[in-house]
């Protein structure tokens, strides 16, 4: 072999090895995702995904404190209400569980970003994302529900609004909404490419959310798709999207990359509850390196070109970054 070509000589020790290194890896791009329940002091173990938790709003300071302090400046929020109806009132109540907990966040932490989901299924009574007519969801009439939703969750003071529905026309229908009341700066985190999939399990026992009937292929997309998404994110993007998501991560590298070729905008990757809950059930079981395969995948997605990513492991990957094992 000639000595001309040789790669391992950039590979010879870990200060090298750092230097060249192609995908670098930021706290700062990282968000957490929190689960807040209706009621006062209140915080449980979710048994789903171990080691998360749900709290009441008086109890999240608890809660993020330390994510802060480990380097964490975005969380998104997911509310779990008291009281549910057929068409998800409490969604968009101004004394709503996810409303109030962004007035305690902003109050206590004004530098933290608030990102909040907008969705009907954690809030509805059938667990579908809109409102029914018969055994379908209307995604018409569903579309005014989501944008005065993320409008009250404006008005509490959220950063940013995430519309995970995947109703037609949801951004437009959220910006109009926004734009009209004076919240013209306030960005819109659309989940752009929501597949149908089978790693949500563990999400929809801990918000309280699976369906009570059928389930979500008419809205969410067919995995088998993959043309698709680049429909779905083009739309996404001239009804007014800020930022654009791929959910979920880990199956769906291939649809990150195409994503990020296809538009230049800000784009984030959600590693969901079931790929969380996989790697915490091999690392109980011992048969992975828990830190080892986190990291992996962490840079699995952000070599595939996703800016943001939305993960459980936010506050390990932050202490994993600190130590210079990943980053």
């Amino acid at each position: 072999m000639e000595l001309t070509k040789r790669p391992r000589r950039l590979r010879t020790d870990a200060g090298i090895r750092n230097l060249v290194r192609e995908t670098r890896i930021s706290k700062k791009a990282l968000i957490y995702p929190l689960f807040v329940k209706e009621g006062s002091n209140l915080i449980e173990d979710i048994p789903s995904l171990e080691g998360q938790k749900r709290c009441s709003p008086d109890q999240l300071p608890r809660l993020v404190e330390p994510i802060i302090k480990a380097g964490i400046g975005s969380i998104l929020l997911f509310g779990l209400p008291k009281e549910k109806d057929e068409v998800g009132s409490s969604a968009w109540d101004g004394n709503g569980v996810v409303q109030q907990a962004v007035r305690v966040l902003k109050k206590e932490y004004p530098q933290l970003k608030v990102v909040t989901d907008v969705c009907l299924c954690e809030y509805t009574s059938h667990g579908h994302c809109g409102v029914l007519n018969g055994q379908t969801v209307d995604n018409d009439k569903t579309l005014e529900l989501l944008a005065k939703t993320a409008l009250s969750h404006a008005y509490a003071g959220a950063d940013i609004v995430a519309p995970s529905d995947m109703m037609d026309g949801r951004v437009r229908a959220i910006r109009q909404a926004l734009d009209a009341n004076g919240f013209t700066e306030r960005a819109i985190m659309a989940y752009s490419v929501k597949y149908a999939s089978s790693f949500y399990g563990p999400f929809r026992d801990a918000a309280g959310s699976a369906p009570g009937f059928g389930d979500r292929k008419g809205y969410q997309m067919d995995y088998h798709n993959s043309r698709e998404a680049i429909k779905e994110a083009t739309l996404d993007v001239e009804e007014g999207a800020d930022i654009l998501m791929v959910k979920p991560a880990l199956s769906y590298l291939d649809i990150i990359s195409k994503i990020r070729a296809a538009f230049p905008l800000p784009l984030a990757a959600y590693s969901v509850s079931g790929e969380y809950a996989m790697i915490k059930a091999a690392a109980r079981a011992g048969l992975i390196d828990e830190a080892g395969v986190v990291c992996e995948s962490a840079v699995g997605v952000f070599r595939a070109s996703a800016d943001i990513l939305i993960t459980y492991y936010a506050p390990q990957l932050a202490e994993w970054i600190d130590e210079g094992r990943i980053g």
